[in-house]
Parts: structure tokens; sequence; C-alpha cells
């Protein structure tokens, strides 16, 4: 067999993601990663603004997370978690508990981030059933996204979500308006009437809120107000709803607190946890949740939380991401997402000044430049690579979430190249 990846196959029976396979986008086919560089097959370097969709928060083919994954391997890759525990499990379990918001104590481990979110919703329902109340439905955030699957789909923005070909097959939902106010803004108290009034109105038969604290991400890179966070964690406690908090990609320090719950020092009732959790080495997610909550649920008819993923708990998987918390906590992590941020907002100023840009914005190891109009993924992912960056942009929205670990020039080239690209005539 040949190493060369066979591009004509892949195009012909690989179904990419969000990719049609009648007239797929290109795909590049990548040889290796270090550091916060893909190698293509071709031998030109790809500097990564995109940590891997958000994961690969420590950059790529990290010693420690190497030699976690290596040691783990020796000892055994996977076993059942049902009737079954093992020391990753627990020194994982641990270290959550021990540095998401207090009195989040128990850890239900699962293999992505949209099932963290089923297993929420599943808690929420389970909860409420085991109080003798009917609470089946759930508020979200218009232009809110929390996975792909359907139980995650149906809270998801309604309209202009990329679910809305399943609209008739989804669980209805109630949905409010999203937080108007930017982050830096002053607070007015209208920005959480809407919600209010929702939840005045049918806080009878909604289980929880589910959102993004303070990032609203698929649905526009939003950063929007702690305030409304704060507010909304005050309305759950009065009208009796659990609260949520999707931090699968805004966990593990990416908005400049260890998670953004922490801008609003709130603590949920439920947090759902993936992306940056192993470091992007292996798919694994976490749902959190208070001890109310888990005593509710095993004290319910049922008796247990109805869920039970094949690969929960994963050794392999958990021994990396115990390595990639000690990793993060070992590190100056803060100072590195404060420089990041300070780079990205000299490399964004100019960006902001072009005819075809609305706005930037920024937060954290977050930088965003929204367009006027949508971007031509094809023609402009295939200038980014020909300038030696990978960017993916989506919609509007060209977008830039480095690995903590890149240096400054680095971030002024990924800069520099979005501004050339966004500077060329329509």
């Amino acid at each position: 067999m040949t190493d060369i990846i066979d591009l004509d196959y892949d195009r012909q029976h690989v179904w990419h993601p969000y990719t049609s396979m009648s007239e797929p986008l290109p795909c590049y086919p990548v040889a290796s990663a270090s550091g916060v560089r893909l190698k293509l097959e071709n031998g030109r370097e790809l500097i990564d603004g995109m940590s891997s969709w958000w994961a690969c928060i420590h950059g790529y083919n990290v010693k420690a997370l190497n030699q976690a994954a290596h040691q783990q391997l020796q000892q055994m890759s996977h076993v059942m978690f049902g009737g079954l525990t093992h020391k990753p499990a627990v020194d994982l379990s641990r270290r959550l508990v021990d540095i998401t918001p207090q009195g989040l104590d128990k850890v239900f481990l699962s293999d992505s981030g949209s099932v963290a979110v089923e297993v929420a919703l599943k808690m929420a329902i389970q909860y409420w059933q085991s109080q003798g109340k009917d609470k089946k439905h759930f508020v979200s955030l218009r232009r809110g996204y929390h996975g792909d699957t359907f139980g995650a789909m149906s809270v998801c923005d309604p309209d202009g979500g990329m679910h809305s070909l399943y609209e008739g097959f989804l669980a209805k939902q109630y949905f409010v308006t999203e937080p108007q106010l930017a982050f830096d803004q002053p607070w007015q108290a209208q920005d959480i009437a809407p919600l209010e009034e929702l939840l005045e109105q049918h806080h009878q038969h909604i289980a929880a809120l589910i959102l993004e604290p303070i990032v609203q991400g698929a649905g526009g890179m939003r950063f929007y107000h702690p305030e409304y966070l704060r507010q909304a964690k005050q309305l759950c406690e009065r009208f009796d709803v659990l609260l949520i908090a999707d931090e699968i990609a805004t966990g593990f320090g990416r908005t400049g607190k260890m998670f953004a719950c922490e801008h609003a020092n709130i603590v949920p009732d439920i947090l759902c946890l993936g992306k940056g959790l192993t470091g992007g080495y292996m798919s694994l997610a976490a749902t959190l949740c208070s001890d109310k909550v888990a005593q509710g649920i095993s004290q319910g008819s049922a008796g247990v939380l109805m869920h039970g993923p094949t690969f929960m708990g994963n050794p392999l998987a958990c021994a990396v991401a115990v390595a990639s918390i000690d990793l993060l906590l070992a590190s100056p992590w803060q100072q590195r997402v404060e420089n990041i941020a300070h780079q990205l907002q000299l490399g964004l100023a100019p960006i902001g000044q072009l005819e075809q840009v609305k706005e930037t914005r920024l937060l954290g190891a977050i930088g965003v430049v929204e367009c006027h109009e949508a971007v031509d993924m094809q023609q402009i992912q295939a200038f980014f690579v020909e300038h030696g960056v990978w960017i993916r942009p989506f919609g509007k929205l060209v977008y830039l979430m480095p690995a903590y670990v890149m240096n400054d020039a680095d971030i002024a080239t990924l800069c520099a190249v979005i501004y050339a690209a966004l500077n060329t005539p329509k």
C-alpha cells in the first residue's frame, strides 16, 4: 500500500462534515502535525488558526500527551464502564470536580459533545420526573448551537440554524431572543426581559434553560454580557428551572477564564464539557451535575440515569484528558490567553477598516471577523492554504481560535493573511 492519500477515493466515498457528496469541497491531505502547524503531503506547512475546531489547545504532537497515551496503551485501551472502573476515569473525575465551579460534584463521561448535551437533557427530564412534575420541555437562546444529535438539535436555533431541515422531526422547545448587549457594553435590564417573560408564562412546563455561557459559537461567534448570565441564573432559581451550561467550546481557558461561567460567577445545575478536554487527542466529553440533580434522578422511578455509551469512560481518552488538564494547570495559560488577545487586537484592527468587513470582535483567545456578505468558502480556503495558513470560515465569519502555545509572529501571520484575503476586489 502507498502512503499517499487517494484523494479521488476520498472525494467519491468519504463523507466529510457539512459537505455535499455530489459537489464536495476540496480536501487538503495532511501528512503530519506538530506544534501549531499542519504538514500537507506536498510538504507545505500551514499555521493552524482553528486548533482543529477548538480542541487542540496545546497544539499538536505534544510530548506529555503522547506519553500519557503510550503509557495507558501498555495497560489497556478500553474496558466497559458498566460494573467496572479504572484509575484514569477516577483521576479525571477528580480533576473536573476540582476545577469546575463549586457544587458540580457528579461526573458522567461520554464520547462526544453532542452526547454530553443529550445526557444533560435527560438529566433534567429525569430530575423533574423524580419530583413528580411534568416538565419535559427546554428553553434555549436563539442563535444557539448545541450539537448535531436529535435532542441537541431540538435546542439549537430553529430558524437560522443548520438543523431547520429536520423541523418536523424535532421535539418542540421554547426559544427566546438571544442577548443583544455585547460583552463590554453597559448593562441594560431590558436585555433579560424576554427570558423573564417566557419563564413567567411557561416555567411549569420547562425542565431547564440551556445556553452557551458568554459565547454563542456556531450561531455567529457572538460575545454577550456577563450580567445576562447572572440574571438568567437568578431567573432559573426564581421559576424553579434548571440551568444547563454548554461549555463544550468555551471550557478550559478559551475565553480567558477556565470556564466561561466564571465571567458571571455563577454555578449551573448541569455543565457540558468536550473539545479541549483531551487537548484534541481523543473524542471524550463530560456532563457534570449538582448533588441535588443526581440525588433526584437516583430517587426517581427509574432509580438510574438512563444512558450508557459503549465507550463511556474510555481509559485511553481519560488518561490523555488527565495529562491535558495537568499540562494546562501547570502552564501560564492565563498569560498566554491574554497575550493572544493582545496580538489578535493588533492584527484585527486593520482588518476592521476593510470595506468588506462589518466588524471585528475579540474575547480571550477568540478573534472574529464578520463580513457584510458570506465568503466564498472554496475560494478563500484555497487562498489561505496558498499563503500558508489553515482557517475555516463559515457564512459571513472568518475567525481564529489559536492554540495557547502560538507565538506572536504566527498570530500576526494569520491576521495578515485574513487581511490580504478580504482586501481583494469582490
